[in-house]
């Protein structure tokens, strides 16, 4: 007897209606018919079901803080944040913000969030507060978190330490900023301890790589390289690089691009935060965004995130993985229908991928996470972003619109 049976539902990833039958946590079955008895059944009404929306980069230690930025500058909002943190920060207002925006951030399908924390305050108050979130929200929400030294490695001589502090609190993944090192080499130097921390550790990585209009920011050449002579390959991702967008084409296209196919390292755009910030200061003004579509026609796995929410960064924000992909898409000239199904994966699968979640899908033997949305096709939610109308985490429904 199954748990749970929805019926007459199209998907992603199927030609046709199908069936879902779910016993405890795990799906047990998919097929155009399914006769059995269950403890629940719904009506799909034909509307799609999908795998729910995963959030592979973004920053809960500062959502919902709501620090002005008049500049709209990368620069400004560092500043600002460094301001908020020595003014206002403390483990319980980054517990309660983080809480709030993820319990909203549910009920708009996302169950999974990579989440960098800055690990340059010596306090490690953010660290403290988000990976007490990561235990007591589990029911709801996948949460792996970054120890991110926002400040740069080596902007004080302590962070080394409170990096490792962090990672033995339980954050997840080793990150960096090479390009707010003081100097390039020290750029250079703090991958290669990073990397290394990372491999010890059996840790994935996740840089801030070139965010950056500077076409002479290269830290992704460094990351790409070291991927591949340390092996760990499918472990590292470079975040945001785009600085890509400033450099040569001939230089992305024909060296770099190839370069990290071979490594295999993944590739996270902010597009919402990244156009926002830069080309600020270019002109003629560029798209700053990495070449979403080369990297894609490559094989890269690619994902799309929001990034900022109401913070130093960013003032806008609702926790909708549609507005991110729209923007990715746009910018990225991905806006024929084979290639705006390509963007979805950008926004599910593939986020899924980089962070390595156990049983993510819509198969036989995937967990039963799923979202219920009131859409004919993937090319329908992407256009309007429908209601999410159920919902549903190991099995049980969660939430309704």
């Amino acid at each position: 007897m199954l748990d749970l049976l929805i019926k007459n539902v199209v998907t992603p990833c199927h030609d046709g209606p199908v069936d879902v039958g779910i016993s405890g946590a795990t799906i047990q079955q998919v097929a155009p018919q399914i006769e059995a008895p269950a403890g629940q059944t719904i009506n799909g009404e034909g509307r799609l079901l999908t795998p729910p929306f995963v959030d592979s980069h973004f920053h809960l230690d500062s959502v919902l803080t709501r620090v002005p930025n008049s500049s709209g500058t990368l620069r400004e909002g560092i500043d600002n944040w460094g301001r908020y943190k020595q003014e206002k920060l403390t483990e319980e207002d980054v517990y309660e913000r983080a809480k709030r925006y993820c319990e909203h951030a549910f009920t708009m399908g996302i169950q999974a969030i990579r989440s960098h924390v800055d690990v340059c305050d010596p306090e490690l108050r953010g660290a403290r507060a988000l990976t007490r979130l990561k235990v007591d929200l589990k029911e709801l929400m996948d949460i792996q978190l970054v120890a991110f030294p926002q400040d740069g490695y080596y902007s004080a001589p302590a962070v080394k330490k409170q990096l490792l502090a962090a990672l033995d609190l339980g954050v997840d993944v080793v990150g960096g900023i090479p390009h707010n090192e003081p100097m390039y080499a020290q750029g250079t130097e703090s991958l290669r301890e990073l990397m290394q921390i990372a491999r010890d550790r059996d840790l994935m990585v996740d840089i801030h790589c070139d965010e950056s209009d500077d076409p002479n920011s290269r830290h992704v050449e460094t990351l790409t390289a070291l991927t591949a002579q340390m092996g760990m390959g499918g472990r590292v991702t470079a975040s945001h690089i785009t600085a890509t967008a400033a450099m040569d084409a001939y230089y992305v296209s024909r060296k770099l691009i190839p370069m990290m196919v071979n490594a295999g390292i993944h590739v996270i755009c902010n597009p919402l935060i990244n156009i926002h910030l830069g080309g600020h200061f270019s002109h003629p003004k560029h798209r700053a965004m990495a070449p979403i579509r080369e990297l894609l026609a490559a094989g890269i796995t690619v994902a799309c995130a929001q990034d900022c929410n109401e913070d130093p960064w960013y003032p806008l924000g609702n926790a909708d993985m549609m507005e991110v992909l729209k923007m990715g898409a746009h910018v990225g000239h991905m806006m024929g229908f084979e290639a705006l199904r390509t963007m979805y994966d950008t926004v599910t699968v593939n986020p899924a991928r980089i962070m390595q979640l156990p049983g993510y899908g819509l198969e036989a033997g995937c967990r039963a996470n799923l979202v219920l949305m009131r859409a004919d096709t993937v090319l329908d939610v992407i256009r309007v972003s429908p209601p999410r109308d159920l919902v549903i985490r190991n099995g049980l429904v969660k939430a309704e619109a």
